[in-house]
């Protein structure tokens, strides 16, 4: 089994690549910040407002291309709040669309198996008839919320792999 690391949150971690996405782009109020806390974990916190048709906040991460065909399952290690969230990927920064797989956190750490090929293509908001991600390329994952209510939410992020 090749494991390949694409992110492992340290005190020195550079989070350049990360950015923040939120409803905002559509006109929505909803707000999210991302940083590294002191003790080095990736922190995604805010507020999810459904104002003027608003209602998720996200953080992704860009980088190169990889490919991860012979991968079959992404990892992620994260201390939620008790809410659902989204693990998202994109093939290609370019799609439109982005793959999904969601999951409950608790307010414990948890290393959470997301099954490659159950990540099914949705564009805002609607599943999308195309084949489940396949793993051929990889250049964006991502963390969403947006669970059609207005609420505050953290999530602290600690390790993303494929294995």
């Amino acid at each position: 089994m090749n494991t390949v690391l694409i992110f492992d949150f340290t005190k020195e971690s550079i989070i350049d690549n990360w950015k923040i996405v939120d409803d905002g782009v559509m006109g929505g109020l909803s707000t999210s910040n991302f940083f590294v806390d002191n003790t080095g974990n990736g922190v995604f916190k805010g507020t999810v407002s459904t104002k003027n048709s608003g209602g998720f906040c996200s953080v992704r991460h860009f980088f190169k291309p990889l490919s991860i065909k012979s991968n079959k399952t992404f990892w992620i290690r994260v201390k939620g709040d008790g809410k659902k969230y989204q693990f998202r990927v994109k093939s290609t920064v370019s799609d439109s669309h982005s793959y999904i797989y969601e999951f409950q956190t608790t307010t414990d750490w948890q290393n959470i198996q997301i099954p490659i090929n159950e990540m099914y293509a949705s564009f805002r908001g609607r599943t999308l008839n195309i084949p489940n991600y396949d793993g051929t390329t990889l250049e964006e994952i991502a963390f969403l919320i947006g669970n059609k209510k207005a609420e505050s939410f953290e999530l602290l992020i600690d390790k993303v792999e494929v294995k």
